[in-house]
This record gives structure tokens, sequence and C-alpha cells, in this order.
């Protein structure tokens, strides 16, 4: 049935035959699976031109979507049952979600037109195989970060990437709105932030050694109702929104808006724009109380927009020069009675993390949350390798794996001239298979294992100006990052199954050449996906397992 995430266990009955769906089939739902059968008679219907109505039909002519105990009991509330016989089509869900993720399955089983907007001239034969699947995940994190900043990806875009993310069973938005080079987030108590913030006068093209600028302004931002209708979108295909503003550091587009923020006692804040180079900005937050105010300030109306569990506070690559230098930030740390630069960030990170507390959220951040002692109560991204998120599951945080040797997806597909912007190691569509989320260490210690939430992969859109782009990095290597998220693969990655991976992705892109997704073909790239001398920033070699 060549489903992809492979589902725990699924089998095919009555000698190959299958149901037909025609115009008379009826769709309807039992208390709880209401919105995927919204979705579901959406998707298929504009696919099949069936109206798919709750009305009565024959046995053989029904599908019916139902949260059931059982499946609760057994799998969970992410898990599901889909039974086809001749009597009709069930999908038990062990909730909402449940029941959303075995309407996705059951669209895979139609086949790849099942993913088209509308129906293709002449006759079709709708077939749903004979079968009974169980399925649950893995991971209850199953996340992308999408970087909305460094370049500006409309509303449009996030809402395709939602339901592209949704296709593939992962859960989790991550959504990093601000950095150094824009601001992207609505604050209508301090609308500088997207009016000088929220665009930059050009962009550096490719890596700094090559010297090439694109000199037309880019910018844009999301209202706040855009982002209140993004949540809203993504909470009907039972994906969380996770809104990341970074802080201390990566803060040039906020200080370029109130030039107060910044280390005005070192640099001439004032004369800061939102940075057009790719990296990381000298330029950070001070630590006064005008600032942190100016922050809860900004938390208060995110908080508004997203009611997610988490809030991502970035807290990464945070350059500390301007702090030794300011006199500001040095009599801080001497009042605060903080032995270092390192412990003020600490400080800084543990003040969001109590605010958020009394608020009923919680912070994450990125691994450097972890110098200078982690706040109580965060959760880390462990981005820098495997390290950061052993130390911080073994001091008992809970922990979302995100390597950057091994999920970012900015990172080039093969070696060769023909990637475009070729940026890090080689990350193939095996080598991403071969992920495993859990390293030895954790796996040695089962209540470690547990902080262990999930896993994420991440996309940095430096090289990637636009959805094309960003298509290409992302598939079909998300595909791959899906099923390790969702499925019960070996944990040695020796002996995952890579061939039959691939055998079953021969499938999955026809579905997703139906979807509209532009990915690397699995022989290289077609020439308009090449950027024909762009430098990049490859590093030769296998990753670091760390």
């Amino acid at each position: 049935m060549d489903l992809i995430p492979a589902p725990l266990d699924a089998h095919r009955y009555g000698d190959g035959k299958c149901v037909a769906l025609g115009p008379d089939t009826a769709l309807s739902a039992g208390p709880g699976a209401e919105q995927a059968e919204r979705w579901l008679r959406a998707e298929l219907g504009a696919a099949t031109g069936f109206r798919l109505s709750p009305h009565e039909a024959a046995p053989g002519d029904a599908l019916r979507l139902a949260v059931h105990p059982l499946v609760t009991e057994e799998l969970g509330p992410e898990g599901y049952q889909i039974r086809v016989s001749p009597n009709g089509t069930d999908v038990f869900g062990g909730g909402p979600a449940g029941v959303f993720w075995g309407a996705q399955t059951l669209r895979q089983l139609l086949g790849p037109d099942a993913y088209r907007r509308a129906p293709l001239p002449g006759e079709h034969r709708w077939r749903l195989p004979i079968c009974q699947i169980e399925d649950a995940p893995r991971f209850g994190w199953r996340g992308l970060m999408l970087d909305v900043a460094r370049h500006f990806l409309p509303k449009r875009d996030v809402l395709r990437y939602v339901d592209l993310m949704a296709a593939h069973k992962l859960n989790v938005l991550h959504l990093h709105l601000t950095d150094d080079q824009g601001w992207r987030i609505e604050i209508r108590r301090h609308p500088r932030l997207t009016e000088v913030g929220g665009w930059r006068e050009r962009s550096m093209v490719g890596f700094r050694d090559g010297d090439r600028r694109d000199d037309r302004p880019h910018g844009g931002c999301y209202t706040q109702d855009d982002l209140r209708e993004i949540v809203a979108y993504a909470a009907e295909r039972q994906i969380t929104v996770v809104p990341e503003i970074d802080i201390p550091g990566h803060s040039q587009a906020a200080i370029a808006a109130y030039p107060e923020l910044g280390n005005t006692d070192v640099v001439d804040t004032g004369a800061l724009r939102p940075w057009t180079d790719w990296g990381v900005s000298p330029n950070v937050l001070n630590a006064e109380d005008a600032t942190l105010r100016f922050y809860e300030q900004v938390l208060a109306e995110v908080l508004e927009i997203f009611p997610s569990t988490f809030v991502h506070l970035g807290g990464d690559e945070c350059p500390k020069e301007q702090w030794r230098a300011s006199p500001a930030a040095q009599a801080r740390i001497r009042q605060l009675g903080l032995a270092d630069e390192d412990a003020l960030q600490s400080w800084i990170i543990r003040h969001f993390d109590r605010w958020l507390a009394e608020r009923g959220r919680r912070l994450i951040g990125w691994d450097e949350i972890l110098e200078g002692g982690l706040a109580e109560g965060a959760a880390v991204s462990s981005w820098r390798g495997y390290a950061g998120g052993v130390a911080a599951a073994l001091a008992g945080h809970d922990v979302v794996i995100c390597p950057e040797q091994q999920v970012y997806l900015d990172h080039r597909q093969a070696p060769g001239d023909d990637e475009p912007i070729p940026v890090g190691f080689v990350r193939t569509l095996a080598d991403v298979y071969r992920f495993e989320p859990v390293p030895p260490r954790l796996r040695a210690d089962p209540a470690a294992a547990r902080r262990v939430i999930g896993t994420q992969a991440n996309l940095w859109s430096e090289m990637a100006d636009g959805s094309r782009d960003v298509d290409y990095r992302l598939f079909p290597r998300l595909a791959a990052f899906a099923e390790v998220a969702w499925s019960r693969l070996p944990a040695d990655p020796g002996e995952r199954d890579v061939a039959g991976f691939e055998r079953r992705m021969a499938s999955h892109y026809a579905r997703l050449d139906a979807l509209g997704v532009e990915y690397r073909p699995p022989g290289g790239p077609h020439p308009w996906q090449r950027w024909p001398g762009v430098v990049g920033r490859p590093i030769d070699g296998l990753p670091p397992n760390v």
C-alpha cells in the first residue's frame, strides 16, 4: 500500500479486492470526529467531485469516522484504526487527532489523484483496498521549523506548508518570527517593530565570500489576524503553532526599530537598520529593566495569538562582546551577583521562564540556554548536536532533538556543483531516513529517554528566498523525517530498510506531484532549480555525531 509514514500494522485482505467510492458514497462522523469529517469531505469532494454528504447509504457505500474508546486505550489519542470491508469503511481514532491522521492515511489509499483540487477529465474509478490498519505515533512532538525572518513567506505559503505537514502527520509548526534581518509579527503596542524592523534595504545572495547582493528591498509581516488564521487553520489539521521570539541575540531588527533596546553605551544603535548580511550580528539586547518590560509587552500580545503551551525564546548564538564592553551591562552583572556574561544571559532567560510559567506557558529555547544554568521548567531544542539534549534530559528537562548535522534541511542534498547554493554537510534522503532522535546514552537510561518529547526538522531560509526554494530543500527529505518521527523504526540506523522506503517513495512522488510540490528529483535538480555561480558554504566529509 506504499504508505508514508509506515503504519504500525497493515494487512490487505480479500485477494486484492477493493471497495469503490462513487456519487452515492456517504461520509458521516460521530462526536469528536467533526474536524476530520470537514477536512475529508472538502479534500475528497474537490478531487472526486462527489458530495460525500452524511445521507443514508448502502452499507458498502459508507465512510464512517468516529472516536473509539478501545483505540484510545490501546493506541492513545493520536492512534487510529482503519477497516475497509464490503460493509463499508471505518476510521476509528483514539481522539480527534487520531481520526484526522486516519483520514490522512485513507487519502493515501485512494491514490495520488486524491490530492488534486479538481476531478480530472474522463472516468476515474476511486477504490479503497480491503484492508485493516493500526497505527500510532512514536513521538508527540513531530515538528518542522520554518524561518520566515530571513526570507519572508507570505501567509498563503505558510498555509500550504501546514497542509503538507498534515499530509505527513507532522504536528508542530515552529515559526521563527524574528531575527537580525527581519521582524515578522505585528505588535500593536510597538508598531515600529514591523514598520522599521519588518524590511531591509537589500539581501546577501549566497555566502558572503561570493560578494553578491540583491539590491531589492525585502520585507513583509503577518498581522495578528493573519497569525490567528494560521493558528486556526493549523488547529483544524491537528497542528500546534509554536512562535519564536529570539532573545537576547539575533535582535538587530528590533534594535533598529527601538534603539534603546541595544547597548547604547557601546554602539550608536540609532544608526542601525535590519541587517543585510547572513550570520550572527554582534548587536544584542541590553539587560535593563526597561528592555525586559518591553519584551513582556511583546510576549503578552504573542500569548493572545498563540495558545500553544510552549513559547520559543531562542537564546542561541548571543555574542557577548558588547556586554563585556558595556559599563551598564557590567554594572548589571555586579548588581545581580552574577559570575559573567553567560550568567547574565541565563538570568534573562530565567526571568522569562518565570514570566511565562506565571501565565501557564512553558519556555523552550535552543541549547545555548544550558550555558550559565538552565532555567527551571525550560525545555531545550537540541540543535548543535545531541550533547545539549543529553545533558538536559539527564537533568530532568524535556528535549526536542533537532541536530544541525542531521536534520537541518537547508543543508545540501548531494555533493557537486549542481546543488543550488550548497550549504553544510551532504544530507541525502537515505541519510535523513537513518537519523535516530534518541542517542545511545539516553536509550541506556529509560527515564531520561522519556524526556525526549519529540524531534524536529529545521529549514533556515538565508539561501531560500521563496517557496520554490523551500520546496526543493524540504522535499523529499521531509517525508523521510516524517517517518522517523512517526514510525517505530529500528533504533540502529544500519538496520533500517532504506531500499523499502525508497520503493514506497516512488508512489509518494506521485502524491507530491499532485500537490504541486517542487521537490528535488532523485536524479538531481531540474535546470531551473540550480543557482549557477552563487557561492555557498559546503562542508566536506561526514557530519560529526556529537
